[in-house]
């Protein structure tokens, strides 16, 4: 089978709470143009429409944006919310609230807890829904969460939220949301070629509650919002030409292979590497080659 003709159900499926996705989902955020938010050149509107009626045409079902996710030209939730709506039943859309911009493209400081449900609401406007299905609290810099995730959790009472997830924490973060209501996903940073202790112990302790791991950047890696990485280690790329496949499938699989609760959220606007993201979910590494990728994540040198 080609690229083009391998679907995400390829890729398994994990249930967000009673919501299940195919593990290959799509990351909203390099839709509104070349590089992070107000960062690089606009993105052409009827590619990344294209784009996104391509995921869903593919399998994706579930879809990772945020309201603060735009530049000075595009959207994502607008982009959304033109592309697919109305949405198929078993579309799932994530959102995160917490960080805020201004209309410049400004970060502000991290919202209040009393701000939190004017952001929910946005993002229902924005997206068109009556609710959300995923809301992440982002943590920016707060020592505790409880009182914003607490926030949330009222909102999810009231039902403007299905389920709740957190991003960017530790394990103190996690044990404080989870006295207050279910965590159904944490969303962290977490890369093959970015080693790091506490996002390593995240995934152990997500595995344990059975919480949805989905790491973001993990194709960009170092380079984070700027763009996908094209700097590759020797053995990464070793092991792409021996599955005929780009480093960029080989980090995603790798991704993937780190837990059945792992779930990938890779972002492009181009319907190639669109493609390309949703059938590495099909490959399958070898122990050696595991065991190799392994020894390249841990090394700290």
């Amino acid at each position: 089978m080609t690229a083009e003709t391998i679907t995400a159900d390829a890729s398994g499926t994990f249930a967000l709470g009673d919501l299940p996705v195919h593990r290959v989902g799509f990351g909203a955020m390099r839709l509104t143009g070349s590089a992070a938010f107000h960062l690089g050149t606009p993105s052409d509107r009827a590619r990344s429409i294209a784009v996104l009626r391509r995921a869903v045409e593919l399998g994706v079902n579930h879809i990772d944006t945020a309201a603060f996710y735009f530049s000075a030209t595009r959207s994502a939730n607008e982009l959304i919310n033109t592309a697919l709506a109305p949405y198929a039943d078993d579309l799932v859309i994530a959102t995160k609230v917490g960080p805020f911009r201004d209309y410049h493209g400004e970060w502000g400081t991290s919202a209040r807890p009393d701000q939190l449900r004017g952001h929910v609401e946005e993002n229902l406007r924005q997206l068109g829904r009556d609710h959300l299905d995923v809301v992440y609290l982002r943590r920016m810099h707060q020592e505790s969460i409880a009182e914003h995730f607490g926030a949330l959790a009222e909102l999810r009472e009231a039902g403007l939220i299905r389920h709740l997830g957190i991003s960017g924490v530790g394990p103190r973060h996690l044990a404080e949301a989870l006295e207050i209501a279910p965590v159904v996903c944490l969303q962290n940073r977490y890369a093959l070629d970015r080693p790091d202790p506490v996002d390593d112990e995240m995934l152990r302790l997500c595995g344990e509650h059975g919480i949805a791991f989905v790491p973001f950047f993990a194709v960009a890696g170092a380079a984070g919002p700027r763009a996908a990485t094209d700097t590759h280690d020797d053995t990464v790329r070793d092991i792409a030409r021996a599955h005929g496949v780009s480093p960029a499938q080989i980090r995603l699989a790798w991704t993937l292979q780190q837990g059945p609760h792992v779930l990938a959220i890779p972002g492009t606007g181009n319907p190639d590497h669109l493609a390309e993201n949703v059938a590495a979910g099909a490959l399958r590494l070898t122990p050696d080659e595991l065991t190799r990728l392994d020894a390249l994540h841990t090394r700290t040198t």
